[in-house]
């Protein structure tokens, strides 16, 4: 049998955006994925998805695994001629335990790799506006363990050489200590007054930094009810921070925002909230899913050359009637000298990546708008095309017939509830404290309450963000009133609209 291959990877402080695209190329390749708790899920979500996973992760005083069945468990896979990447939060040589890791491998004749990952030592000061150098203030830092191994018989910190001899101390792992911490360094001779910092869930959107000293920071965290994951850092760079602040000073920090696109298109959503500092918790209150009967759509697009006009409502739609086209041993040729409308800029968009350019997108991104727009350039008799979802509003359809054309609806897509994380966003619904709830449709609307039991009640104290009138509508509808509505009906619209609310 071949012999398997393991990598050991930091998967950085938290950020999914600071892993290395070495780190994703491994976890994309490998048989099993063994991963630890500090591993945002998204960077575990690059993993193959024929993939075995395997959690091991660590909490204070609490291991699914202990290291050495860890150990065990990497030669086993290893054995068994599979890829395994072992995804570790940080970097796996900074108190990560890759080298023991690596030394049972070895141990075994297995093959190993290492792929660093940026440390949260470095990553989590810097997100919090604190460089551990700085040319005016420290030349020099170091990173210690605040959890020394309990089974040593004495401590291995050089606490009188570390109190005075190195500008910038970082503690990791250290907050359930750190009155030990604090107590050496000053009976070594470091003063009580020096600034010192503790942050916990560094490059996250839930980071929370406090400042203090030296001398009062066991007080202050037991004071604040700081707990881990949380680094210690201690040295008079700490003072830089009300000058590099950065990334809590963002616009929407501190705010929880609940997307509830389908998963597939939620992320264009969610990464422009997160730039803005959101903590974004994706909830797909629908799923996009083939029409029951596509036959209609495969007709027509058979029947492509007889119509003078096709008319697309999302990008949803788009989609699918292009996937049809190809399935149909077509191409973008078929459309011949066929117009195409475009409800709006994001369809418009999704049109250009199959290259073609909509020939009509009205100004204001509604039906009605689409169907006045419409008129003055279709004649009576001639044969349009309308793809979209299969429950829909009929304002087009009425108009464009009531001048005389002859309009073929086919259903391009359905949209059903789903909820995979209802869990999370009860959560969510039940802090309450700076929530917006995003709505992108009017289907979004529906299928989160269906989602919730139409239990309006979870919804009261969350501020409702719709896209656009239609989906408002629907929410009054529904006996909610949404807090924020988007000007331009698009993703772009409704981040600013969200932006504004909080500007007030």
């Amino acid at each position: 049998m071949t012999k398997g291959k393991v990598y050991l990877i930091g998967a950085g402080p938290g950020d999914p955006g600071l892993l290395g695209l070495k780190a994703k190329h491994c976890l994309e390749i490998a048989d099993a994925v063994v991963y630890d708790r500090l591993a945002d899920p998204r960077i575990v979500a690059y993993s193959n998805k024929n993939a075995e996973m395997i959690y091991v992760g660590k909490a204070s005083c609490h291991h699914a695994l202990p290291q050495w069945q860890i150990n065990q468990l990497l030669v086993k896979l290893a054995s068994e001629g599979k890829i395994v990447a072992r995804l570790k939060g940080g970097d796996p040589f900074v108190f990560g335990r890759g080298g023991e890791e690596a030394m049972e491998l070895k141990k075994a004749g297995l093959p190993f790799e290492f792929v660093p990952g940026v440390t949260s030592a470095i990553a989590v000061a810097e997100y919090a506006g604190i460089p551990v150098t700085h040319r005016a203030v420290a030349t020099s830092f170091a990173v210690v363990t605040g959890h020394e191994d309990p089974t040593k018989p004495e401590s291995q910190i050089n606490w009188k050489g570390l109190a005075t001899s190195v500008n910038t101390l970082v503690f990791l792992m250290g907050v359930e200590n750190i009155e030990k911490i604090s107590s050496q360094l000053i009976a070594n001779g470091r003063s009580a007054a020096t600034p010192a910092a503790v942050i916990r869930w560094g490059t996250h959107p839930e980071q929370r930094t406090l400042i203090t000293t030296l001398g009062e920071a066991a007080a202050d965290v037991a004071r604040t009810g700081m707990k881990p994951p949380a680094i210690f850092l201690v040295g008079e760079v700490v003072k830089l921070r009300s000058e590099l602040q950065w990334y809590d000073n963002k616009p929407l920090f501190g705010k929880t925002v609940v997307v509830t696109r389908a998963r597939a298109q939620a992320s264009a959503l969610t990464a422009k909230l997160e730039a803005e500092g959101a903590k974004v918790i994706e909830v797909p209150a629908i799923k996009i899913v083939p029409p029951a009967d596509i036959a209609p759509l495969d007709k027509a697009i058979a029947e492509i050359d007889t119509y003078k006009w096709l008319v697309l409502t999302s990008a949803n739609g788009v989609d699918s009637f292009f996937e049809h086209l190809k399935a149909a041993g077509k191409d973008t040729r078929a459309l011949g000298s066929l117009k195409v409308a475009a409800i709006g800029s994001a369809t418009a968009k999704q049109l250009e990546g199959y290259g073609v350019i909509a020939d009509l997108v009205p100004s204001e991104y509604k039906a009605e708008n689409l169907a006045e727009e419409l008129a003055g350039q279709i004649a009576a008799g001639e044969k349009i095309l309308v793809a979209r979802a299969k429950v829909a509003r009929e304002v087009l359809i009425e108009r464009l017939r009531a001048l005389g054309a002859v309009v073929d609806v086919v259903t391009a897509y359905e949209t059903v509830a789903d909820c995979q994380n209802k869990e999370e966003l009860l959560e969510a619904l039940a802090a309450a404290e700076d929530v917006v709830v995003t709505f992108t449709s009017s289907s979004t609307v529906t299928n989160l309450l269906e989602v919730l039991g139409q239990d309006k009640s979870l919804l009261e104290k969350a501020a409702l963000a719709s896209i656009g009138p239609i989906t408002s509508a629907t929410l009054v509808k529904n006996g909610l009133i949404p807090a924020i509505e988007a000007k331009e009906y698009t993703i772009d619209g409704l981040t600013e609209a969200i932006l504004s609310f909080y500007n007030k």
